[in-house]
């Protein structure tokens, strides 16, 4: 007999399930994570797919305002909150956009033909993104834009599962070279000691680790600094490198600009690192975003006493499964 007690008896059996499914799964989950702090990780897990809850929720606000189980304020409020948290954790994160810039890297002497660089950062491969079905569509759109190189600014991975060459293999279709320096959640500020494995995942799918190394091309140099968390930003050397061309710099942390020497040149900065504040909510993420970077970056391009600095907003997610108001990107940033 369908009362309204035996159908809201259903709807709470329905949750059970759920989360006892929720339950299982970031237990799974966790036993095949690369992480020091196992715990941690389950809970992480936890709310990532205790996040499934939502939908009946969803469903709940509505049949209990309607039966009078719930007043219509609740119910109002129940099903405003359940849509609100479905599309930061369901929608908005698998929404990937495409930015553009043009950027004059050599006011006094202008390229050839533009040079065309799609930037991505912040994949964090592991427990809530960067998996097959992200990894296919950047890889797509990154195609599309049909860019000269590619950069990864850092933070591949978020405590990832130990498979992680597998998941990174679709990385082998962009049909333009790519080129990684690693963020702080790659060297242990606060990742996992997972070097080793990514090292090994990103040579075997043809992504060329620049940390530390200088790559030639026509109109500029590219150089790859290590993360300013793990202590790897000495920059003091590059005034004794060749200045004949200008600098495109990749390093994970944008606050690393502040530690750029004067060159003859004004050199270009590519950063990650902030996630653009990942969920956009007034005062709150700006009160956030002062511990992460410092000097105030959050997206965009900033300038500095003697470099300039793009910081994208990335793709992937942290501390919370949810991105909202700060879609997943990938900026084109044309060098000319």
């Amino acid at each position: 007999m369908w009362t309204t007690q035996s159908i809201i008896l259903y709807f709470y059996i329905c949750f059970a399930i759920v989360a006892v499914w929720g339950v299982a799964q970031a237990w799974v989950s966790q036993s095949r994570t690369e992480t020091i702090h196992p715990f941690k990780s389950f809970v992480h897990l936890l709310a990532f797919y205790l996040s499934y809850l939502l939908f009946p929720l969803l469903f709940f606000s509505v049949y209990a305002g309607w039966v009078d189980y719930f007043s219509t304020q609740e119910s109002i409020f129940l099903f405003l909150l359940s849509c609100l948290l479905i599309y930061a954790r369901f929608i908005e994160p698998h929404f990937v956009k495409v930015k553009h810039l043009k950027y004059k890297l050599s006011p006094e002497d202008a390229f050839h033909q533009p040079v065309k660089v799609a930037l991505i950062a912040d994949l964090h491969i592991g427990l809530f993104s960067g998996h097959e079905r992200q990894l296919k569509t950047i890889v797509k759109k990154i195609n599309q834009e049909n860019p000269d190189i590619v950069v990864v600014a850092g933070d591949w991975t978020y405590e990832p599962e130990n498979k992680l060459c597998e998941e990174l293999a679709v990385l082998k279709e962009i049909h333009a070279p790519v080129y990684s320096v690693n963020g702080n959640h790659d060297e242990q500020y606060p990742g996992p000691p997972i070097q080793a494995l990514l090292h090994n995942a990103l040579e075997s799918n043809n992504v060329q680790d620049i940390e530390g190394k200088i790559v030639e091309f026509d109109g500029f140099r590219l150089i790859g600094i290590g993360d300013l968390w793990a202590g790897k930003t000495d920059m003091r050397y590059m005034p004794d490198l060749p200045q004949d061309k200008p600098w495109l710099i990749l390093s994970h942390n944008p606050d690393t600009v502040d530690m750029v020497p004067k060159l003859p040149t004004r050199p270009l900065m590519l950063s990650g690192h902030t996630h653009g504040g990942q969920v956009e909510l007034p005062w709150v993420t700006n009160y956030i975003m002062k511990k992460v970077s410092i000097l105030g970056h959050k997206r965009g391009l900033y300038s500095h006493e003697n470099a300039d600095v793009f910081v994208t907003v990335g793709t992937g997610m942290v501390g919370v499964p949810f991105r909202f108001r700060v879609p997943p990107t990938i900026d084109i940033i044309e060098l000319s």
